[in-house]
């Protein structure tokens, strides 16, 4: 038989209906360890705890409070003045002290952590980063009344000048001016004391030390590749802070600035003892008089009737509220712009 008789009658081969075969897919099976098992069930039960205290807390605050936010209604937020004998009380001066202090402690505080984070990151090594790490974990378990003390008989009189020429330069922007009921400017010394200026920088230099410590770690946390990359292409090493660090630990930024401002809205004995306590909205910061809600609940707890600890309660509903509101938002922040999550090529 030759090649061609092949060629032309190939093989018939029968064809055979495949098998017809149930697919199923494999059930894996695993078994979660003791250890796994105990871990997972215990951080579900303190999430579970945490949010039960909080919602506790403001059930609370809300029974303890309605008495008073009953009796003046929503015009609660827009009263500027506290007499609860009278019924008539609210805390819009109270709050936008709460917040003008706040926020100043956040101008003063912000780029002090940062610079300080980045030079434990970045710059220093060896013990001395050691021995400052430490020296900076140890400034955020000062009480706060010495930051208040020191705010008082220190920080208060040697701010003066500065204050009396941030008033004469920039006295043309009206949160910078000091002047009398008439628009007269005032220039002596007593006029620039107890003010929310004072108040602001003593609570920004108490939370510099939380900050840095959250905006260290992101920052200590970029990764190691992404720094030699940049170096590799001829970056400096502030070339590489801006394009890499920094977009890394953006994250770890935000958050540190929000827990400061957590900390800065809720603090009380430090800004009690240095500002002088008012009752109307006070556009200037660098004059005598604010208040803030912590603040007004230490001087006013101790002699206030039933009645008026029913408006503390509310006022400190307000301020939880206003707490909730800025820690949420803080968490949604984060979380859309993770540290890791980019950086710039």
């Amino acid at each position: 038989m030759t090649n061609s008789t092949i060629l032309a009658n190939p093989v018939q081969t029968p064809e055979v209906a495949p098998a017809t075969i149930a697919v199923r897919p494999r059930r894996i099976l695993s078994r979660e360890s003791f250890g796994d098992l105990t871990f997972r069930r215990a951080a579900f039960g303190a999430g579970i705890i945490t949010v039960a205290i909080m919602l506790a807390v403001g059930l609370f605050l809300s029974l303890r409070a309605a008495n008073a936010l009953g009796t003046v209604g929503w015009a609660f937020l827009a009263i500027q003045e506290w007499s609860p004998e009278t019924n008539t009380f609210g805390v819009a001066a109270i709050l936008f002290g709460t917040v003008t202090i706040a926020l100043i402690a956040l101008v003063v505080s912000v780029p002090l952590s940062i610079g300080t984070a980045l030079l434990l990151a970045e710059v220093v090594q060896g013990r001395l980063r050691a021995l400052l790490v430490s020296l900076v974990d140890l400034m955020a378990a000062v009480p706060s009344i010495v930051f208040g003390l020191w705010g008082v008989y220190y920080l208060q009189g040697a701010i003066i000048p500065a204050a009396k020429w941030i008033s004469i330069w920039f006295g043309w922007l009206p949160f910078f001016a000091v002047t009398d009921a008439e628009g007269r400017p005032f220039t002596e010394a007593s006029a620039f004391t107890s003010s929310a200026f004072i108040a602001g920088i003593v609570v920004g230099l108490m939370v510099v030390p939380t900050q840095t410590s959250i905006m260290r770690e992101a920052f200590a946390r970029a990764p190691i590749g992404e720094r030699e990359g940049a170096f590799a292409l001829g970056a400096t090493r502030w070339g590489m802070i801006t394009s890499v660090v920094l977009p890394f630990g953006k994250g770890g930024m935000i958050g540190g600035t929000m827990l400061g401002l957590g900390r800065a809205l809720g603090e009380t004995i430090a800004v009690y003892m240095i500002i002088s306590p008012i009752f109307t909205i006070n556009w200037q910061v660098l004059k005598t008089g604010t208040n803030s809600v912590s603040a007004l609940i230490a001087l006013r707890y101790g002699e206030a009737s039933e009645f008026g600890l029913s408006a503390l309660m509310a006022a400190g509903l307000v301020l939880f509220a206003l707490t909730l509101v800025i820690n949420f938002t803080a968490s949604t922040i984060v979380a859309k712009s993770r540290s890791g999550a980019e950086s710039d090529d």
